[in-house]
């Protein structure tokens, strides 16, 4: 979707500000916000997808004066109700008032495993290539209303294989309707001038990492 979350190539956004040392939580409240996330995906609900698109919905003012853990609690709110886990009532009270029945919980002699599975991203599936290492292509020009990885930037712009990592869930179908649409996934160099015009440095690139319903043949 076209959402304020896809920044990439836009201005007035302010300079990176490098935080020296960071620390992977500045409070407790955003490490308990991250574990939440993670043990709620337990259930099975939904999918590393279906997040990432309950962030991108946070209203844009919203959004743009929130905090990196503030969208993920956002997000979060709105899968637990979505799927039925939780009632909007209750995350606004802070006080549960039914009891959700056939839920389990993830204790912890099963973290380990459960992240273990999480990580297996590749899949086995044997799909063939579209495209090889050296082909040119060029990243199609869509607008879709639910969730993309394909980032408005480089939508029309010609790029060239990189490499071919295998097959991947599709991440844009399995946001939408958990459908895994197995399909190569690519690295995608993309010269800086195709994509910021001729004042971008004539040696830059940037490198996307995109599917085949994100290509066509160039």
């Amino acid at each position: 979707m076209n959402g304020v979350h896809d920044m990439g190539g836009m201005h007035g956004m302010g300079p990176v500000e490098i935080e020296q040392n960071e620390p992977v939580f500045h409070s407790k409240w955003e490490a308990r916000a991250f574990a939440l996330t993670v043990a709620a995906g337990f259930h099975r609900k939904w999918n590393i997808d279906m997040g990432r698109y309950s962030r991108e919905r946070m209203p844009p003012v919203r959004y743009l004066a929130a905090s990196y853990y503030e969208r993920w609690l956002f997000g979060l709110e709105k899968l637990l109700v979505e799927q039925g886990l939780a009632a909007a009532t209750e995350l606004e009270s802070g006080h549960a008032k039914s009891r959700w029945g056939g839920t389990r919980a993830l204790g912890v002699s099963g973290v380990a495993a459960y992240l273990s599975d999480r990580l297996k991203a590749r899949l086995a599936d044997d799909v063939p290539p579209k495209f090889k290492p050296g082909d040119h292509v060029v990243a199609r020009n869509i607008h879709p209303v639910g969730h993309t990885r394909l980032p408005r930037y480089a939508r029309g712009r010609r790029g060239l294989v990189d490499r071919d990592h295998g097959v991947f869930t599709f991440a844009d179908s399995n946001a939408m309707s958990r459908d895994k649409k197995p399909q190569h996934l690519y690295g995608v160099r993309f010269a800086a001038r195709e994509l910021w015009g001729p004042d971008a440095p004539e040696r830059d690139s940037v490198y996307v990492l995109l599917w085949d319903d994100h290509l066509d043949a160039a």
